[in-house]
């Protein structure tokens, strides 16, 4: 690797970008060190708050925190790691001040948008790519390793897709192509995955602490894993339990324990009892009669809610 300064073109290998990053929160940064692994120059970075200064301080060290629009000014890649909401009105800002250049590669890193969000980019002459990492960020280097067995939603126009695909290629992981108009469709199906298992295994591990449990995920950590691996490997086949069985007596006795927690928990065990029996009868791993029994077992199914 060249030892001349990375941060101009002629201490660049051929064929290597400069890049800005815009964000460091967890994604970012991440992503901004991963590109840098690969040989691409990252000439800049935003950081707001104390703990993104901290952030690009560990994952870029010695690059430069600058203003948005002098990122933007010294970029030929330029990744917005930004929150969804913020997307559009700083794509639009931007490229009211004239920012954006021809020719420039602009990138997001959001699973809502597609490349529509960066039109006002796009009217201005830049390329737009939307990368979306499908993993989960702690912000710290180990995310490094992990990109390596992680998957990106990569949307582009179909001149410039190869583009995108490298990129990600070049940050060690496997791009998944994902059209313009199924970016929310995609994104619901990571979020639900994702967020809501989070969800269960917080509330599952607030119902074994209240009964005295003092390491639930001593308990949780390897069913959880074993029924992650099983689902993912064999589908719905792998469903084990009180609603495969068609075991409606240990549902009901569940709902009725329930009944007492919070709010929260109730309603996500019923709402996905009821969803787990209705995907069993029409996959043929319970007969109607005994989904039925299941449904009629969950309180809001006999109070007419469901």
């Amino acid at each position: 690797m060249s030892t001349a300064d990375p941060s101009t073109p002629q201490g660049r290998r051929a064929g290597r970008l400069g890049v800005g990053v815009i964000g460091a929160g967890k994604v970012g940064a991440v992503l901004g060190a991963a590109l840098r692994a690969a040989e691409h120059a990252v000439v800049g970075v935003s950081a707001v708050s104390e703990a993104s200064r901290e952030r690009a301080e560990n994952l870029l060290p010695g690059v430069p925190v600058l203003e948005i629009p002098d990122i933007v000014e010294r970029s030929e890649l330029v990744l917005l790691a930004v929150p969804d909401d913020a997307l559009p009105d700083l794509v639009a800002g931007l490229a009211a001040t004239g920012s954006w250049q021809p020719g420039q590669l602009v990138a997001h890193t959001s699973g809502r948008f597609g490349t529509s969000v960066l039109d006002p980019a796009r009217q201005r002459g830049a390329i737009p790519l939307a990368l979306h990492p499908a993993m989960t960020f702690t912000g710290l280097s180990l995310d490094l390793t992990r990109l390596a067995d992680s998957s990106f939603g990569v949307t582009a126009p179909a001149a410039v897709l190869p583009i995108a695909q490298a990129l990600v290629v070049e940050m060690g992981a496997e791009p998944v192509v994902i059209d313009e108009a199924d970016r929310p469709a995609y994104h619901a199906a990571l979020a639900h995955a994702s967020n809501h298992l989070v969800t269960i295994a917080a509330q599952s591990t607030q119902l074994l602490r209240s009964l005295g449990v003092e390491k639930p995920d001593q308990l949780l950590g390897p069913l959880m894993r074993a029924s992650l691996e099983n689902a993912l490997a064999s589908g719905e086949t792998a469903l084990t339990g009180p609603v495969a069985r068609g075991d409606a007596g240990t549902v009901r006795a569940h709902a009725d324990v329930l009944a007492g927690q919070p709010e929260d928990l109730r309603e996500a065990y019923e709402a996905l009892s009821r969803a787990t029996a209705r995907r069993a009868v029409e996959r043929g791993l319970l007969s109607p009669a005994q989904g039925e029994a299941i449904l009629k077992a969950l309180p809001h199914d006999q109070e007419g809610t469901s």
